[in-house]
């Protein structure tokens, strides 16, 4: 495939098949985050990499109970790591840091696709509990949830919005 194909591929996956990711698939979705663009290259992002059946099943209740973050083999924890913004004052904060876990996790969903697994973006979620639950420190905020596992579905193509309608050509 084609980046650009892979790209269009992709979908939303809430179901998921009982079958373990092997470990040099689980290397590659690392690689795919750690090789992920940064802003001012701080990378000011951490990840929890949760494999724990209970742990997943308490992420569903702070999820307000999305089952399929538990059903998938592995649910990750996108954090911003705000001891890493300092450089750049409140925007490196509210902003630098949310880009850099937002380019790893598209870097992650676009590279498990590749590997033949599937993925949803979580952004609905208490996320004090979620910080109770992992033990996060303070310097870290849980920005998303993302489910990974082999897809149990094939959803259909969602439409997108006109190119005239999100592109300004100046």
């Amino acid at each position: 495939m084609t980046l650009l194909e892979i790209i269009k591929g992709r979908r939303s996956i809430r179901e998921f098949r009982k079958k373990e990711i092997p470990e040099e698939i689980i290397e590659k979705l690392i690689d795919a985050i750690i090789w992920a663009p940064s802003a001012g290259n701080l990378q000011s992002r951490f990840f929890y990499f949760v494999f724990n059946l209970e742990t997943k099943k308490k992420l569903v209740k702070a999820a307000l109970d999305q089952e399929f973050i538990a059903s998938a083999p592995l649910s990750i924890v996108g954090c911003c790591d705000y001891r890493i913004s300092q450089r750049y004052g409140i925007r490196g904060k509210e902003l630098y840091t949310i880009q850099d876990v937002a380019v790893s996790i598209q870097n992650l969903m676009l590279t498990a696709y590749e590997q033949g697994l599937g993925s949803v973006w979580v952004g609905a979620f208490r996320e004090e509990e979620v910080r109770s639950i992992l033990n996060i420190p303070p310097h870290l905020r849980p920005a998303a949830i993302v489910p990974i596992g082999y897809p149990d579905e094939e959803p259909i193509l969602p439409s997108r919005i006109s190119k005239d309608k999100a592109i300004k050509i100046i």
